[in-house]
Parts: C-alpha cells; sequence; structure tokens
C-alpha cells in the first residue's frame, strides 16, 4: 500500500519533493474556494505545507494540514513564521484513523492536491471527506490524469483511470474541472 507513512516518510526524509503549486494552480483554487473569512479548511496529505499556507494566510481559513509522514509535517512546520499563527499540522492517515481528532467536526473546503491517485480504498475515501465537509463546501482535488504523458515517459501511469475518476466525481451535485497539463483540478460541491 502506497498510502502509509511506511511509504511516505522516507521519501521525505531522503529530500524527495514533489511538483510545486504554481501561479496558474493558485489562481483556479482562489476561483474556486474563495475568501475563507476564517471558516475551517482541512488541506489533505499536505506534505511540505505549501497549499496549506496558501489556505491559511493568503485566503483567510483557518487551515489543519494532515499528513501520514511525520517527516513532512516537520518540513512544513519548519516553514512556519514566528511572527504570525500559522495552520495546525496534525500526523494523520485519512483512510485509517479516527478522525474525531481534528480540530472540527466540519470543513469549509477540504483539498487533496497529489493524493488522490495514491489511495487504495478510493470510494471509502470520498465518503470520508464527504462526511467531514460541511452542505455547500467544496472538495477541491488536484491529481494526475491517466494517458497525459508520452509512452516513452517512465511515470506515464501516475495518472488516475476513467473509473477512479468516475469513483471521485459521482454522487456531487457540481462537479467543475480543469486541466494543467498532466493535471486535473477537481472542484467538488455537495
Amino acid at each position: 500500500m502506497t498510502s502509509t507513512a511506511a511509504y511516505w516518510d522516507p521519501l521525505w526524509t531522503q529530500g524527495r519533493r514533489y511538483r510545486r503549486l504554481d501561479a496558474v494552480e493558485t489562481r483556479l483554487l482562489d476561483e474556486h474556494l474563495g475568501p475563507g473569512r476564517g471558516r475551517p479548511a482541512l488541506d489533505i496529505g499536505c506534505g511540505d505545507g505549501a497549499l496549506t499556507r496558501h489556505l491559511h494566510h493568503q485566503l483567510g481559513y483557518r487551515t489543519t494540514g494532515i499528513d501520514c509522514s511525520p517527516s513532512a509535517l516537520a518540513l512544513a512546520a519548519a516553514r512556519d513564521c514566528a511572527d504570525r499563527p500559522g495552520p495546525l499540522w496534525r500526523c494523520a492517515d485519512i483512510g485509517a484513523d479516527d478522525l474525531t481528532a481534528l480540530p472540527e467536526r466540519a470543513y469549509a473546503v477540504i483539498t487533496c492536491r497529489l493524493v488522490y491517485r495514491w489511495l487504495d480504498a478510493k470510494g471509502a475515501f470520498v465518503n470520508r471527506v464527504r462526511r467531514l465537509l460541511v452542505p455547500g463546501g467544496v472538495f477541491w482535488v488536484v491529481t494526475e490524469i491517466t494517458g497525459r504523458r508520452k509512452d516513452t515517459d517512465p511515470l506515464q501511469g501516475l495518472g488516475i483511470s476513467p473509473a477512479e475518476a468516475e469513483i471521485l466525481t459521482a454522487g456531487w451535485s457540481v462537479v467543475r474541472t480543469h486541466d494543467l497539463d498532466v493535471l486535473r483540478c477537481y472542484a467538488l460541491r455537495p
């Protein structure tokens, strides 16, 4: 299973870094989420915390970043500024842990960037997110789509299949998508 700390923690410890949050993706995120006005947000699989900090400091959400990797969380927390309150950081596995330990019972925004592809029980994950999302909230997912890389690219198989995309999008009242090269951004509303 690749959604566990045993898989991810050594990669973060060894210095592995992942696709940065860029201006185009940030603009789409900002358009779909809007100002936070202190409402709670949850960033699942927060890694080094770039998206978590953006939600918290730029958009004004009261944000919690969770990751199953203690090394990723240590990196995220180390980037906080001492002069202003930052996001909360929690070590948690969204697929396996008891979510009652989260600081909020429900969230206005839940984000999941570059994580969905790695989850084994995608349907169960989406159902957990639905239970955590307030009515009218937004579930923002960024994931690679299969078949977008050249056949010779060794990372060609990283994307989600059409069936996995269907698991993600089924049952939402609003589904908006935007394509960014090999990635697709999903804005899902109950």
